[in-house]
C-alpha cells in the first residue's frame, strides 16, 4: 500500500486559490487567512476515511452572548441605560418640555406644598400636582414610563370588575412588562417570574411587587436629581417671588 506524503497533499478547493481576506461565510470551514483578525483553529483528523473537523473563530465576528438572555451576560447589566439611549434617540426631534398628555387634573400647588415635596418622596407622590411635575422631570430623562406604570397600577387597584381587571392587566403587561415594548420598565428576573405566574389568574395586585420595585427605583435614582433640577428650583423661586411681591 502506498501513502502520500502529508506535505504533498493539497485540498482541491484551495489549489491555485487567491488569498481571501474578507469575513468567512457561514457555510465554509477551512483554514483561511484573515486580514488582521485573530483566529483560533483546532483540527481533529482520523485515519481510515475519517473526516477532519476544523472550527475557526474570528474576533471580528459579533459576540454570540449578546443575543442570549442569560443574566451572566455582561451586556445585560446595562440594558436600562441602552433603553434610555434608544428612547432619547427616538424623541430627539420632539420638543422637550411640551405639554404632558393625560396629566392628572389638579389645582395649582401652593408654595408650602412645593416645599413639602423636598421633605420626602412619599409626600411628592401623594400629591397630584407633585406627580405631574415629577413626571415632567422624568420625561426630560426619558424615563417617564416608570411613572406611567406606577399610575396604571394604582388605577388597577381601584377596579373591582373581573373582566375589566383582566383587560387592564393584559394592557399593562403589553405596555410596560413585555420585552418587546418600547416602554418596558426595568425589573429583575424574580419579579418578572412572579408576574408571569400571576398572569394566569389576574387580580388588582398582579403587579404589586413590580410597582414597589419601580417606586424604589424612582425614589433612589430619579428623586435626588429632581430636587436639584431646574424644574423644581424654578417652582420654588417662582413661588418665593410671588409671595414677596404680594
Amino acid at each position: 500500500m502506498c501513502f502520500r506524503k502529508r506535505s504533498e497533499y493539497r485540498p482541491p478547493d484551495l489549489i491555485n486559490a487567491k488569498i481571501y481576506t474578507g469575513p468567512i461565510p457561514a457555510e465554509q470551514g477551512g483554514e483561511l487567512a484573515m486580514g488582521g483578525g485573530r483566529s483560533e483553529t483546532s483540527a481533529l483528523s482520523g485515519t481510515g476515511g475519517g473526516q477532519g473537523v476544523t472550527t475557526t473563530q474570528n474576533s471580528q465576528r459579533p459576540n454570540a452572548c449578546c443575543f442570549c438572555w442569560c443574566c451572566c451576560c455582561s451586556c445585560s447589566r446595562n440594558e436600562e441605560e441602552r433603553r434610555r439611549r434608544r428612547r432619547k434617540k427616538r424623541r430627539s426631534q420632539e420638543t422637550k418640555m411640551e405639554t404632558i398628555p393625560n396629566c392628572e387634573v389638579c389645582p395649582k400647588p401652593s408654595v408650602e406644598e412645593i416645599r413639602l415635596w423636598s421633605q420626602s418622596f412619599d409626600k411628592l407622590m401623594r400629591n397630584p400636582a407633585g406627580r405631574n411635575v415629577f413626571r415632567e422631570f422624568l420625561r426630560t430623562e426619558y424615563s417617564e414610563e416608570n411613572m406611567l406604570f406606577w399610575l396604571a397600577c394604582e388605577d388597577l387597584k381601584k377596579d373591582m370588575n373581573k373582566s375589566a381587571i383582566e383587560e387592564k392587566v393584559r394592557s399593562i403587561y403589553d405596555d410596560y412588562i413585555s420585552i418587546l415594548s418600547p416602554k418596558e420598565v426595568s425589573l429583575d428576573a424574580r419579579v418578572r417570574e412572579a408576574i408571569n405566574k400571576k398572569m394566569q389568574d389576574p387580580t388588582p395586585l398582579t403587579f404589586e411587587d413590580a410597582q414597589l420595585q419601580i417606586y424604589t427605583l424612582m425614589h433612589r435614582d430619579s428623586y435626588p436629581r429632581f430636587l436639584s433640577s431646574n424644574i423644581y428650583k424654578s417652582l420654588i423661586n417662582g413661588g418665593s417671588r410671588t409671595q414677596s411681591e404680594s
